[in-house]
């Protein structure tokens, strides 16, 4: 009878484990969705808190790199700032 109950058991602890699977697998998707978004986010942050350029130029690098390709940002580190800084003396 002991036998029947242990087995009973495991079978019911499968099957627990198998109505767990879709919301294990859920949970792993959202991680996986929130790490891909960071790691898309992350250039426009770093471009957006950069002090290489300033003003209409730091936003064309972003929408450059929003809209055109995710490897502006390379380019942004090799080519930024596109003009130079223009110094005032008073």
């Amino acid at each position: 009878m002991r036998t029947i109950g242990n087995l009973l058991c495991i079978f019911l602890c499968i099957l627990g484990l198998l109505a767990l699977l879709p919301l294990i697998s859920f949970g792993f998707a959202l991680i996986c969705g929130a790490f891909v978004l960071a790691i898309w986010v992350l250039p426009v942050w770093i471009i957006a808190t950069s002090d290489k350029t300033t003003g209409m130029e730091k936003c064309a690098w972003i929408l450059a790199m929003v809209f055109l390709s995710w490897f502006a940002w390379v380019f942004y580190f090799f080519l930024a700032p596109l003009k130079s800084k223009q110094e005032y003396y008073y």
